[in-house]
């Protein structure tokens, strides 16, 4: 018998392990299916839904700037709104179903409904236990509950709809430049060349401690700060330090990570590496300044918020008088929903216009912010000039050559080159037949020689001809003079023992600079410049520009600390760079724009940036800034005076949900009206002009 009940419990025990790896293994398929769909779905939104709200073309002017390490889909975060704005449109679908022709759909309604009830509910306790405040999602909370009870499904799950876009829009505009900043120093080389012994070893850059002996060859990047032990080298430091012109170092002189070799070779003691290389604290400091900005909300939504406790009090004063119907219609006023309505429907459709005409705003509240600017700050060196300049003069200094072969000789020495300078010459000996170049080894520090026609040439600065111990006319001392005064460049060159000539460099200005500045003078603003760049060409450009102030030699600390100092005076600054150098100036300034093919992370630091690489669009940009403003005033009052009737009717007329929403929805529509107002006005502009044409 003992075995028998031994053999039965032997069973059960079997059979319930058995049904529990059943169980087990149908939850675990379940899982992977729902895994599977959820990526889909995740998917969908992101190559269907986004475009559509964001418009197709703003979402390729963003792709064209994502990193290469962009994930395929949304962030975690992301994805958990795009679910719910999912449970939302199942939610109303189940809604309208079950009222009309599948009443066994509330079943679904109500699941969903209390689901997407909860997540307000769980952010409203957030809002009152960390700040303190009473938000429109507690009133969303009391507001969904009382349409619930008193049977508005449908029109309780189309409002969840719109608010979970709402709730989209802005994560997006929060998220996209705080998380781009995080990952843009990982462009940055991961390896070196560490010299042990005489011997270079390639070794990963967070290997590299203080002290350390690395070296770096022509058309390498720095991977850190330190000092120059050995060697020459020309070093393009312009998304550093904003210098228009590559700058000569030699033994002594202090090189930065993230700066480029140009040419030469040099060995640099380490003295900063890792995440305290200069480089890395601006990026430390821009996550700060990002983090800090993005709890500045939009106008709409912050009205809205500032709306929600007086809502609040009036529905609770109704409550004694007019019971739960009476209390829910005051709370349906509409002061948050429909203004909130109308703030991101505006948004939405004013990103998509900026887009349409080369604009991308990444974040909609610049468009709020750039109609109380009134100084426009510019970084110089790539924003207002262009970075390549011009050979404006060629002076010859030796009777047995002309001016075409000094510019032959130039041109065919730096035309393996990439730097500035080199496309500059190389862009003006365009009509010229160059020299082929018999010696292909480069001697290269200050300048390049090379051996052509049998002949050695001498490329480089007047360092490089003294260090080559080359006679120089007194009028070549002279015209180096001359042009450091006037913040011009000098490239001289040589010819066998003698300098033939010399070719001197212009900063070229955008073409569009002049009446670009010339319309932001008309609206009143003020400008002002700032540079990386030497006292003398930022001063002469300033004065050539006559904008009203200016400061030179900055660092890119420095910068930031600049703007600082004009917004304690009481100003609203927009700033304009493109360089690593402006990170942090874009960061703190009240808007910061930059320019389509700038560096990186001057365009992830910048709210807006101009995708035609130039400032042509600057003033589309400000006339869509204060169409926008008029268009949120306008909707302010739409959406305000029905809800004023409707508390009145409240308390006066007896008004009840009906007729709340009567009102909420006359409030509703004329803001919908005001928000797609200009949608309609440029599809009608479109259809004149193709009827004109």
């Amino acid at each position: 018998m003992a075995i028998l009940e031994i053999a039965a419990v032997t069973s059960v025990l079997c059979t319930a392990v058995y049904a529990r790896r059943r169980s087990t293994s149908v939850l675990s398929s379940v899982q992977k299916v729902m895994k599977r769909l959820d990526r889909r779905y995740q998917t969908w939104i992101k190559t269907r839904l986004d475009p559509r709200l964001f418009g197709q073309q703003r979402q390729q002017q963003m792709a064209l700037l994502a990193h290469e390490d962009q994930p395929a889909l949304p962030s975690a975060p992301e994805q958990d709104i795009n679910r719910r704005l999912g449970f939302a449109t199942i939610a109303f679908g189940s809604a309208v179903l079950s009222a009309t022709v599948l009443p066994a759909m509330s079943l679904v309604m109500i699941g969903m409904v209390t689901f997407l009830t909860a997540r307000h509910a769980a952010e409203a306790y957030h809002d009152l236990r960390q700040n303190g405040k009473v938000t429109l999602n507690l009133i969303t909370t009391i507001y969904f509950i009382g349409m619930w009870l008193a049977g508005y499904f449908v029109f309780g799950t189309a409002i969840s709809i719109l608010y979970n876009l709402g709730t989209k829009l802005r994560f997006v505009m929060e998220a996209d430049s705080r998380d781009r900043l995080q990952h843009v120093f990982g462009q940055q080389s991961r390896v070196a060349l560490r010299v042990i012994d005489g011997v270079e070893l390639e070794v990963a850059t967070e290997e590299l401690q203080v002290g350390d002996m690395i070296v770096v060859n022509a058309g390498e990047a720095l991977p850190i700060d330190g000092v120059i032990t050995d060697g020459l080298a020309q070093i393009d430091q312009h998304m550093l330090t904003g210098e228009a012109q590559p700058v000569e170092k030699q033994p002594g002189d202090a090189v930065f990570a993230g700066t480029l070799v140009l040419s030469g070779r040099v060995f640099v003691q380490v003295e900063q590496a890792g995440d305290q290389t200069m480089a890395t604290r601006i990026g430390d400091i821009l996550v700060e300044t990002a983090a800090h900005k993005t709890a500045i909300e939009s106008r709409g939504l912050e009205l809205a918020d500032k709306g929600a406790l007086p809502n609040l009090v009036v529905s609770l004063v109704a409550y004694p008088f007019f019971g739960l119907t009476g209390a829910t219609a005051a709370l349906g006023a509409g002061f948050g929903y429909n203004l909130r309505t109308v703030s991101i429907l505006s948004m939405f459709n004013y990103l998509q216009l900026a887009a349409q005409q080369s604009i991308l705003v990444k974040d909609a509240r610049a468009l709020e912010q750039l109609q109380t600017i009134d100084t426009f700050v510019f970084d110089k060196t790539g924003t207002l000039t262009q970075e390549i300049p011009e050979v404006a003069r060629i002076h010859g200094c030796h009777p047995d050559y002309t001016e075409d072969d000094v510019l032959r000789y130039a041109a065919a020495a730096e035309y393996r080159q990439t730097h500035p300078i080199a496309k500059a010459i190389i862009a003006a000996a365009s009509d010229l037949d160059l020299p082929e170049i018999q010696d292909a080894s480069y001697e290269v520090g200050y300048g390049i020689q090379v051996s052509l026609e049998g002949q050695q040439i001498r490329v480089g600065s007047l360092r490089f001809m003294q260090l080559e111990d080359m006679l120089l006319p007194e009028r070549i001392t002279s015209l180096q003079t001359a042009c450091q005064q006037q913040g011009h460049s000098l490239v001289l060159v040589a010819c066998g023992d003698a300098v033939i000539g010399a070719l001197e460099l212009h900063t070229r200005l955008r073409p569009e600079t002049t009446s670009v500045l010339d319309d932001l003078r008309r609206r009143g603003l003020r400008l002002v410049i700032i540079s990386g760049d030497q006292t003398e060409p930022t001063r002469h450009l300033a004065e050539a520009l006559g904008v009203d102030d200016y400061f030179a030699e900055t660092l890119p600390e420095n910068k930031a600390t600049l703007i600082t100092q004009l917004q304690r005076e009481g100003r609203k600054v927009c700033f304009i760079g493109d360089g690593m150098n402006d990170a942090i100036a874009l960061q703190q300034a009240d808007v910061g724009i930059s320019l389509c093919g700038a560096t990186t992370i001057a365009t992830d630091a910048a709210q807006i940036v101009l995708m035609d690489r130039g400032l042509a669009r600057l003033d589309d940009l400000l006339n869509l800034a204060h169409q926008f403003d008029r268009t949120m005033q306008q909707g302010f009052w739409t959406t305000m005076v029905p809800g004023i009737i409707c508390v009145g009717g409240v308390f006066f007329l007896h008004f009840g949900i009906v007729a709340a929403e009567v009102l909420f929805q006359a409030g509703f529509f004329s803001g919908l009206g005001v928000a797609m107002k200009p949608l309609w006005d440029q599809k009608k502009q479109r259809l004149s002009d193709n009827s004109n044409s």
